[in-house]
């Protein structure tokens, strides 16, 4: 592959990410968020990846990940990629920004989840292009990127959900939605990766499609209860 080829199938991987971060940023529109600290979210989702991926990557070498395996891929999709993605992209989530003063309606919950998730996505998507070819970042950049997209939505929601309607339940909202991000993370990769049945490819793109769905629903939602409305 020339370096040319290499250079514009990297910038055909981070390219999705951004404009992702763009229409969640147009999504928020009460009450805009301050770029600088939008940019330390999605670099904190990018650091958060590289040891995610050495993680799982290290998994996979050791035999953990066996696709033909039907107890084996249920344990690698749900706890070796659903848990381990979703629980650091909900550190920052959960530590920083949950109390920070600048999360001062239900919304940016979801916005600053979803830079999380669009950062992490950037460096996951990055690496696929980086080893794999332009088909295989293509067929990523419409399907993971809004899988990633969509999970940061459901973890932003109930996040906001706890920081501004559950206040007394506060810590069990937030779990919620890191739970639910890893529920449905694992059925999309669990039905990507069981391969004694083709036709469950077809699952993971139902789920991925009511997962987009799901997820503009809570932003709905959260548009609605925004003070700023």
């Amino acid at each position: 592959m020339s370096v040319f080829l290499q250079i514009f199938q990297f910038v055909l991987a981070i390219v999705p990410t951004l404009l992702l971060c763009w229409y969640v940023y147009y999504l928020d529109k009460y009450e805009k968020e301050d770029w600088v600290v939008l940019a330390l979210h999605f670099l904190l989702g990018v650091l958060i990846a590289v040891p995610v991926y050495y993680l799982e990557k290290y998994a996979a070498l050791s035999g953990l990940e066996n696709p033909g395996n039907l107890w084996a891929t249920i344990l690698f999709a749900f706890l070796i990629v659903a848990f381990v993605e979703e629980f650091g992209k909900f550190l920052p989530l959960g530590v920083w920004t949950y109390r920070a003063s600048f999360f001062n309606e239900p919304m940016d919950g979801i916005v600053y989840a979803v830079f999380i998730a669009m950062g992490f996505a950037a460096f996951e998507n990055g690496a696929y292009a980086w080893k794999h070819d332009i088909e295989t970042t293509l067929v990523r950049a419409f399907t993971a990127v809004p899988a990633h997209a969509a999970f940061g939505v459901v973890q932003g929601y109930y996040a906001g959900l706890a920081r501004f309607d559950e206040r007394k339940h506060a810590v069990w909202g937030l779990l919620k939605g890191l739970l639910l991000s890893i529920l449905i993370h694992g059925l999309y990769d669990f039905f990507l990766e069981y391969e004694l049945y083709d036709w469950l490819v077809l699952l993971a793109l139902v789920v991925l499609g009511m997962s987009v769905y799901y997820a503009r629903r809570l932003v709905s939602l959260q548009q609605e209860r925004s003070p700023f409305k």
